[in-house]
């Protein structure tokens, strides 16, 4: 299963986001620095409003969302890169995940310290960008003699790799993330190789205060982190307020729609980070649907038929033969399968077809 890593500046709410998104309090939250040691992991499903009407189709009792995981990382100060704080474990932690859900503060409250004496939420993206490419340049030349020797005999990987770390470097030395280089897709292949950590996809999470939920945009905070991510990494932002979903850990469904509604807000932001974060991840779902259940599976965008019949298991992968395919919008227009199969939008799909978000499938394969 793919991770995201919540990371950030001690007490600008990363624990407390954790725990709305866990629906639990297994992160502790403090108002000092490094109350986050070990990180803590947990399973959050993927909400899909598309569930509940297959589920009626298919009547099921039984629903199974996509899930990823979520890692609560340490959080980072000015120095990390020299193992500063806990600087050493923190880009470990960030070294494992396959993304990062960058959190910033976006509020001010004189009762919770900020480690830098002030709310600059740009100044604090930067802090953490500047502590990842100092990071991502160590390594890199740490790795840079190894790949000379190996290049000089006529190595394949090492003589990609070591032309693309000339092309890196000096990007990072202009204070620039690995992700932003422009590459190929060959390019790319050699990149994770490299295991760097700004070639990692970001999503910023700007965590605002109660009171500001519901116009979150017209924070001048978010508008500064929302302009940023989208001129240096084309980056995507949510809008969330820790505090608020903190509270709605305990609330049931109708419980915490009310809430919300009192708030002046329609969703909750968790459920739209989750979502966001799935995307980042370059993760869609397909669907499976019949009278036992109705499941959402996890793919990664591009995945061809028999590797996505892989996903529920590897028989299917290896006996793929077709795949009966219809689309959740004509299986929905149609109203039941039998309706969608006389309308001629099921289709037999082969071994070159790539699945589509929204898909849902029958595999047929030999036992």
């Amino acid at each position: 299963m793919l991770q995201a890593g919540i990371v950030g500046l001690p007490n600008v709410g990363k624990s407390t986001l954790f725990n709305a998104l866990t629906r639990t309090r297994k992160a502790e939250s403090a108002n000092y620095p490094f109350c986050t040691i070990d990180p803590n992991v947990g399973v959050v499903q993927v909400p899909d409003p598309r569930l509940e009407p297959l589920r009626e189709i298919a009547k099921t009792d039984t629903v199974i969302p996509a899930a990823i995981e979520f890692v609560d990382i340490a959080g980072l100060v000015e120095g990390a890169s020299k193992g500063e704080g806990l600087g050493n474990k923190f880009l470990a932690n960030i070294r494992e995940v396959d993304a990062i859900v960058h959190v910033v503060r976006c509020f001010e409250d004189a009762d919770i310290i900020h480690n830098m004496g002030s709310v600059d939420p740009l100044r604090d993206i930067e802090v953490i960008n500047t502590e990842l490419i100092l990071a991502d340049i160590s390594s890199l030349e740490s790795q840079k003699e190894k790949l000379v020797k190996r290049a000089r005999g006529k190595e394949k990987e090492a003589i990609e790799a070591l032309a693309l770390l000339e092309r890196l470097l000096p990007h990072l030395n202009d204070n620039k993330p690995a992700v932003t280089l422009s590459m190929n897709d060959d390019e790319c292949v050699v990149l994770k190789r490299l295991a760097l950590l700004t070639a990692k996809r970001v999503l910023y999470a700007c965590n605002v205060a109660e009171s500001e939920l519901a116009d979150g945009r017209k924070n001048p905070f978010v508008e500064k982190v929302a302009a940023f991510a989208q001129a240096n990494h084309n980056a995507g932002i949510c809008i969330i307020s820790a505090a608020v979903e903190a509270e709605l850990i305990d609330f049931n469904p109708q419980e915490a729609a009310e809430y919300l509604a009192d708030l002046g807000v329609q969703g909750s932001g968790v459920s739209e980070l989750i979502s966001a974060t799935y995307s980042l991840l370059g993760l869609a779902s397909y669907f499976t649907a019949g009278e036992q259940e109705v499941r959402a599976w996890t793919f990664r965008l591009g995945m061809k038929a028999p590797a996505c019949a892989g996903v529920i298991h590897t028989d299917f992968e290896q006996g793929f033969i077709k795949a009966e395919v219809v689309s959740y919008s004509d299986l929905v227009a149609a109203g039941s399968v039998q309706k969608a199969r006389e309308s001629g939008n099921y289709r037999l799909e082969g071994k070159d077809y790539s699945f589509v978000d929204g898909d849902v499938a029958l595999f047929r394969f030999n036992k």
